[in-house]
């Protein structure tokens, strides 16, 4: 059993982000709900990837800073574009970098491993020119950052 849960609290459609993120995201689930007034769900449990979460319609009074986000290490290009796709669709937005923000306003960051592989070349040459690559990025195509590498 785990000692921390990430608690995150929206304005309201909670249940609609979750079962957003879990029919993205593999080996991802919904637990439970606990309803709220008017029918709606006020808490919701799951998991991303195994790791546990609760979710709760807070009211308008709730929004989400950027210095919060999800961080996603894809396996590939399609699991980037897949995750990409889904979460900036319906009034998502685009960010930086591999950043993103769902149609909530949650920040998540949507990487490839073969990014990290590439920063953690040996050669600094490498690691710069991928670094300067995914400067110039939204979402991180993993093809442009090994020609960047490549030089």
């Amino acid at each position: 059993m785990n000692k921390t849960t990430p608690f995150i609290t929206y304005a309201k459609d909670a249940e609609k982000a979750v079962s957003l993120y879990v029919s993205l995201i593999k080996n991802s689930k919904i637990n439970g709900m606990i309803p709220g007034p008017n029918g709606t769900y006020s808490l919701v449990f799951f998991e991303l990837d195994g790791r546990p979460y609760t979710a709760m319609n807070g009211g308008s009074t709730f929004t989400f800073a950027s210095g919060f986000s999800i961080y996603v290490e894809c396996e590939d290009q399609k699991e980037v574009d897949l995750l990409w796709n889904g979460l900036c669709a319906n009034g998502g937005q685009e960010g930086r970098c591999g950043w993103l923000k769902d149609a909530w306003g949650l920040s998540w960051q949507i990487i490839p491993r073969r990014f990290m592989e590439l920063m953690s070349d040996k050669d600094p040459k490498r690691v710069q020119r991928t670094m300067n690559a995914m400067l110039k990025m939204n979402k991180l195509i993993v093809s442009e950052l090994e020609s960047a590498a490549n030089g």
